[in-house]
């Protein structure tokens, strides 16, 4: 039944966050012509939709239907997941290595003779 809900407007975008229970933010991108360049501009929309099989991962694209409101943001669903995006995998931090607040990311790279 809960497939079948939801006959609105249907937009197709990338997952770029899944940190939340049963929501994903999903980035769709459209092209306007500009009014006074008669140029085309890519424009970018963020919509929060909802998950309910927690299956969307960043980087997948989607496909959302709008629906009645579920929450403050969320006016949309997840339909279906078409394509499945690239995961790449972050090796852990070893304990012995500087984080975020240390020397690892500091501007203060050692430089070999050659870069000099």
């Amino acid at each position: 039944m809960a497939e079948q809900r939801g006959h609105g407007t249907v937009k197709v975008g990338v997952v770029t966050s899944d940190r939340m229970a049963k929501t994903v933010v999903v980035s769709v991108e459209r092209l306007v012509k500009h009014p006074l360049y008669k140029r085309f501009v890519k424009k970018t929309s963020r919509f929060m939709a909802h998950d309910e099989k927690k299956q969307c991962r960043v980087g997948d694209m989607v496909e959302i239907v709008e629906s009645r409101p579920l929450s403050a943001r969320k006016r949309w669903r997840v339909r279906q997941v078409i394509t499945r995006g690239i995961r790449i995998e972050e090796p852990p931090a070893e304990a012995g290595e500087a984080t975020a607040g240390g020397l690892a990311g500091s501007a203060e790279a050692p430089r070999d003779e050659a870069n000099r």
